[in-house]
């Protein structure tokens, strides 16, 4: 029984990558569960599973005492020597109990503390996986939709996760078995709630899709200094270049937009303007509000600004609903004011 039990705990190492020590400690939980419901919460136990020997005992404790008052935690001096003669008052007797002798109840519970045991162990697994790839990308393939709430089952290389339908792209559709892109935004620590939050929505799918897609942002030579993201309809990005020979946005976009056609697919025609990045910020600003033509930007404030149009380009400066202005802003981190000249 001890080696199929040893043999159990190193294929939930090799299989689930549960560590062997954890589910020991597991074990050893349950047993003391098993032993009090068999003995009494008031009964002293002591478990010792040794691994290189492949072994699992299990001991009654007992201090040796003149005088027993508590039969359940005491043997008297006489009884203990009548066992062997070493034994002296204060010390601890023990008594081997077979495991085999727990009953049906008591082994059941044992049963429930090592399921839950591993469990949690998965649990951990998994959280540790994640948490390796924080703020990163993953692959996953959709395993399931879910057509009442809209979320989407994914399995991925650390298990199942799920894609709430808030952390989807508006209007994309799944099918059973396509592999997707997800940004892994968030891993839960608590024993409650999803381990792992995923998201196609969040603006940092975006910035590291670049990281992949261009190998300029990947070796550090172009820089993605900012990004404002309304998911399913546009996104201003901002790059800047280290190396004077490499022109920051013409890299994004690669020779015929292969490049930023990449990034366009994956996030399912999003559109996605390219600015360059400038440390003087009426630079900066007048990028950020592309495809418009500004004239002037004035800065009026710590963190505001007017920015100057030619009457036929404030439509396109402000943008369908405000959106072009709106994103413009949270780029550059200003307020900005468009009038037309």
């Amino acid at each position: 029984m001890n080696t199929e039990f040893f043999t159990a705990l190193e294929l939930l190492e090799k299989e689930k990558g549960i560590p062997a020590e954890y589910m020991i400690e597991k074990i050893e939980a349950a047993l003391i569960s098993a032993y009090k419901k068999e003995y009494g919460n008031n009964t002293n136990v002591r478990i010792l599973i040794d691994p290189a020997k492949k072994d699992v005992r299990v001991y009654q404790q007992k201090e040796v005492v003149e005088v027993v008052e508590n039969p359940e935690v005491q043997i008297s001096l006489e009884d203990a020597r009548a066992k062997a003669k070493k034994y002296k008052v204060g010390m601890t007797f023990e008594t081997e109990v077979k495991t085999k002798d727990f009953r049906r109840l008591s082994a059941a519970a044992a049963k429930s503390v090592i399921i839950q045991g591993i469990r949690e162990g998965e649990r951990r697994v998994m959280q540790e996986a994640y948490e390796n790839k924080h703020e990163e990308i993953i692959t996953a393939t959709v395993s399931k939709i879910d057509y009442e709430n809209g979320n989407v089952v994914l399995e991925t290389d650390n298990g199942r996760a799920v894609l709430l339908r808030s952390e989807q792209i508006p209007g994309e559709t799944f099918l059973v078995g396509d592999k997707i892109k997800v940004f892994v935004m968030e891993v839960n620590k608590e024993a409650r709630g999803p381990i792992v939050t995923l998201s196609r929505a969040h603006a940092g799918l975006v910035r590291r899709m670049f990281e992949l897609e261009i190998p300029e942002i990947a070796e550090g030579i172009v820089l993605v200094k900012g990004v404002a993201r309304e998911a399913g309809s546009r996104t201003k990005i901002s790059v800047y270049s280290r190396d004077e020979d490499v022109e920051p946005v013409g890299a994004c976009i690669g020779n015929h937009g292969a490049r930023i056609a990449a990034v366009v697919d994956e996030l399912r025609g999003e559109k996605v303007d390219i600015v360059r990045y400038s440390e003087k910020p009426e630079e900066y600003i007048a990028a950020a509000l592309a495809p418009a033509e500004v004239i002037s930007v004035t800065m009026t404030a710590e963190r505001a600004c007017r920015v100057q149009v030619a009457p036929d380009q404030l439509s396109l400066a402000i943008g369908k609903e405000g959106q072009n202005a709106r994103l413009a802003a949270r780029l550059t981190g200003y307020k900005i004011d468009i009038k037309a000249d």
